[in-house]
C-alpha cells in the first residue's frame, strides 16, 4: 500500500507528527500529517550528534514541502527518554519546534507471546502514540518533565559524591580482603595506613613481609584511594558555593528541620524538590510511593508502591522517614506510625510496609513546606 494515500480527518488539526528512535547507529524518523496511510519512515546515520540532528530537520522540513503543508503548520516531535537525555529536546526547541520526551514503559505494548519488535515499528508506534496524544487520549503516553540545564547539572554534585564515597568503600573493602588472604588483619581505614604499608609495618600472620606483588598492588590502591578522597574533599568544599540560589535556599529551609541533614537536603532539593508540582498526587506518583491495586471483577491483588521515578529520592525518602521518627517524637506523622503500629510485637514487616507511607506523607509535607511554608504538623525545628 503507498505511503502517500489519503483519507479523511474530519475537523482534527493540521499538524506534522514526527518520532525518533534513538540508537547508537543510527535514527528511525517517522512523519505523519495525519492524511496519509501509514507513516514515513527514514534513516539518518550521520556520524557526529550536530549533523544528524540537522538531517532531520532537513527531514521535516522536506516532508513539510512534499505534503503542501503550510509553513506555520504545526511540527511536533517526540522520542523516548533514555541515554541522549534532553539535548534533543532543547536543540528542537531552540529550532522552534515542539518537542516532548517520553517515558518508554508508558506506551502500551501487544500482549502477545510473541511479537515483532523493530526500531521502524518502534517509531510508527510512537508517532500514531504521539497523533493520538494530541488529541487528547492521554493513556496513550506518559511525558516526562524536562529539567532546565542548570537543574540537570545540578544533580552532578551530589550524584557524584555519593559515587565517591562508594568508591572510597570499595578500595577499603578490596585492601582488607587482599590482606586476609595472607592472615593480616590490619585496620585499612586508618589514615596511617599507607605510610605503614610503605615502610613495611604490615606484616603476614607469621610476621613474614608481605609478597612484593601484593604490597605493590595494595601501595597502587592507596594511590588510587587517595585520589578519591582528595576529590572528594574539594567536592564538599565547593558543593555549595556551585549551586545556584534557589537551590541553596531550599536547602537552607529543609536543614532546618530536625531529622534532616545537610546532606540528605541537598538530596532532597536537587533531585526532587527542582520541579513545581501542582498537588499531592503528583508528589507522591512521581517518587514513586503510591499503591497500585490490581482489582478485576473478583480478583482484587495489592502490588505494592509503584516503584517508578527516582529510585535515589525514593531509599532516600524511606531513610529520613526512620530519622523523623527517632528526632521529631511529638510530629503527627510520627504519633501516626506509633499508632498504625501499635499491637504489632515484633512484627517488623509491618513496621517497613508502614514507613513507606510515612515517606510518602513526609515528600507531601516536605513539598508543602517549600511551597507554602507550612511546617509539618508537630515538627520541630532546629535551634540557631
Amino acid at each position: 500500500m503507498r505511503t502517500d494515500q489519503t483519507f479523511t480527518t474530519g475537523s482534527e488539526e493540521q499538524l506534522l507528527a514526527v518520532s525518533l528512535e534513538l540508537a547508537a547507529a543510527n535514527w528511525k524518523v517517522a512523519l505523519h500529517d495525519g492524511r496519509r496511510d501509514k507513516p514515513a519512515v527514514h534513516t539518518v546515520a550521520q556520524p557526529q550528534a550536530a549533523a544528524r540532528l540537522q538531517a532531520v530537520l532537513a527531514l521535516i522540513e522536506g516532508h513539510r514541502e512534499k505534503w503542501s503543508l503550510p509553513a506555520g503548520v504545526r511540527i511536533v516531535v517526540s522520542y523516548e527518554a533514555g541515554q541522549d537525555a534532553f539535548w534533543i529536546c532543547r536543540a528542537l526547541q531552540a529550532h522552534g519546534i515542539e518537542c516532548y520526551v517520553v517515558d518508554p514503559a508508558s506506551i502500551p505494548v501487544e500482549r502477545h507471546r510473541r511479537r515483532a519488535k523493530t526500531d521502524r515499528l518502534d517509531a510508527i508506534k510512537l508517532v500514531i502514540n504521539l497523533r493520538a496524544w494530541l488529541r487528547g487520549e492521554r493513556d496513550r503516553m506518559h511525558v516526562v518533565h524536562v529539567p532546565s540545564p542548570q537543574d540537570e547539572a545540578s544533580r552532578h554534585l551530589m550524584r557524584d559524591r555519593g559515587q565517591l564515597q562508594k568508591e572510597v568503600l570499595q578500595h577499603h573493602d578490596r585492601m582488607r580482603k587482599l590482606l586476609v588472604t595472607v592472615g593480616c588483619w590490619h585496620n585499612v581505614d586508618h589514615k596511617a595506613f599507607a605510610g605503614q604499608l610503605a615502610c613495611g609495618q604490615v606484616m603476614c600472620h607469621d610476621g613474614a613481609p608481605l609478597p612484593p606483588e601484593l604490597r605493590e598492588r595494595l601501595l597502587r590502591e592507596c594511590e588510587r584511594l587517595a585520589l578519591v578522597e582528595q576529590q572528594l574533599a574539594v567536592l564538599e568544599k565547593t558543593r555549595q558555593a556551585s549551586l545556584p540560589s534557589p537551590a541553596r535556599e531550599r536547602i537552607d529551609q529543609l536543614a532546618r528541620l530536625k531529622a534532616i541533614g545537610p546532606v540528605g537536603a541537598s538530596r532532597l532539593a536537587l533531585e526532587l524538590f527542582w520541579r513545581e508540582f501542582t498537588n499531592r498526587r503528583q508528589v507522591g506518583a512521581c517518587v514513586g510511593l503510591v499503591p497500585q491495586p490490581y482489582n478485576s471483577g473478583e480478583s482484587q491483588v495489592d502490588q505494592g508502591i509503584s516503584r517508578q521515578g527516582n529510585r535515589r529520592v525514593r531509599a532516600l525518602l524511606v531513610e529520613i522517614a526512620w530519622c523523623w521518627l527517632r528526632y521529631q517524637p511529638d510530629s503527627a506523622l510520627t504519633q501516626w506510625f506509633n499508632q498504625r503500629t501499635q499491637g504489632t510485637g515484633p512484627n517488623r514487616r509491618a513496621r517497613r510496609i508502614a514507613i513507606v507511607a510515612v515517606a510518602r506523607r513526609l515528600a507531601i509535607a516536605l513539598w508543602r513546606y517549600l511551597k507554602d511554608g507550612v511546617i509539618p504538623d508537630g515538627a520541630q525545628l532546629k535551634s540557631t
